[in-house]
């Protein structure tokens, strides 16, 4: 039963040894060579002290690392995950126990029975935005309603794929009895598929938090019996041959040991090959597999391999119908990072039928 999955939430951590009190005023310097030497640090007075520390350790790593490469940008992340990772707050009768402190619903919700525990500030910090997303809703274009994303679920932050599909799905001429959604997330190529007039899609995902996301936001209505989930690698329980395939896969390759967040953002050396192995015996005779993607990793250097061409060329399953691209648009002004090679990113929506 779905109900019964697991969320994937932070582990509460326990402290068995004295950790080093922080507060504004305190000496930074000192705190920080106490991160870098392994020594977890507790913010004692206010919810702010522990924002300022983390901006006076990406002050300090700048220096290390200016963060202008690629490259550099992946060290500079590195290291700001293992020494912010190592600042921890107190939760009592879950609500945190520092000053001016955000309320987070997710602490109620996932652990209504834990009355004493730790967590990272990372942590808490992806738990209050996650739920100001969850409480306030996302805008897709193209959909009616907002999504609610569930903690620690993907969700586009940026629209051109979307824009892509829904444009495509426009122009189908296909038949609409069924489609297979594979890695669902957030459930938005889901939804634009049933306001495309598809009777039925199945949706798997590896994350449980996106099934049980969208099973808590589907309840009992109409969607809920339209969109049918299963918790699964790629095509999870669903069998049946479609007319329709989707999957909008990470975009990067894994360089690195990866954790659940991050199976949304990178993919192994297995998932292009065993996906379009199992592909092939599900969809119909007439019909197609759309793959939305990017150039993201060969304009990055992270890789000059693209998994679709490969296939493409090597897998004598599928013939190219006709490829999409549009280029993604400039990045934020506001974001901290170099992102020099978005003006040179283009998001693809590939369409592939049976050899």
């Amino acid at each position: 039963m779905i109900t019964d999955i697991e969320t994937n939430k932070p582990m509460p951590i326990t402290v068995g040894e004295e950790l080093i009190p922080f507060k504004r005023g305190d000496d930074v310097g000192d705190t920080i060579k106490a991160l870098k030497q392994g020594k977890s640090i507790r913010i004692n007075e206010f919810y702010s002290d522990g924002i300022s520390l983390l901006q006076d350790i990406q002050k300090h790593l700048k220096l290390k690392l200016p963060n202008k490469s690629f490259q550099e940008q992946h060290e500079y992340r590195s290291e700001y995950y293992k020494l912010s990772n190592l600042i921890l707050l107190e939760i009592v009768d879950q609500k945190l126990c520092v000053k001016k402190a955000p309320t987070i619903g997710w602490l109620e919700k996932f652990y209504p029975e834990n009355n004493h525990f730790f967590l990272t500030l990372p942590q808490i910090q992806g738990m209050n935005s996650a739920w100001e997303w969850y409480k306030n809703g996302v805008s897709i274009p193209g959909l009616r309603n907002k999504i609610h994303p569930y903690y620690g679920v993907y969700f586009p932050t940026r629209f051109e794929h979307v824009i892509l599909f829904d444009n495509w799905l426009k122009r189908y001429k296909g038949p609409k009895k069924t489609a297979i959604d594979v890695g669902v997330g957030c459930g938005v190529l889901s939804l634009q598929l049933v306001q495309h007039q598809f009777q039925k899609v199945y949706a798997t995902d590896i994350n449980p938090n996106a099934i049980i996301g969208l099973k808590e936001s589907m309840g009992t209505t109409k969607l809920s019996r339209k969109i049918e989930l299963d918790i699964g690698h790629l095509f999870g329980k669903w069998e049946k041959q479609t007319e329709l395939i989707v999957f909008n896969p990470p975009w990067l390759p894994e360089t690195h040991k990866i954790d659940n967040m991050d199976e949304a953002i990178y993919y192994n050396k297995t998932l292009f090959p065993q996906f379009f192995a199992e592909a092939k015996k599900r969809l119909l005779p007439e019909g197609k597999l759309v793959v939305i993607f990017s150039n993201l990793a060969q304009i990055t250097y992270a890789t000059t391999v693209h998994p679709i061409e490969t296939e493409l060329a090597e897998g004598n399953r599928f013939q190219l119908e006709k490829c999409y691209k549009k280029s993604v648009k400039a990045a934020s002004s506001k974001t901290k990072r170099d992102q020099y090679w978005r003006s040179t990113e283009e998001v693809e929506l590939w369409v592939l039928t049976n050899n």
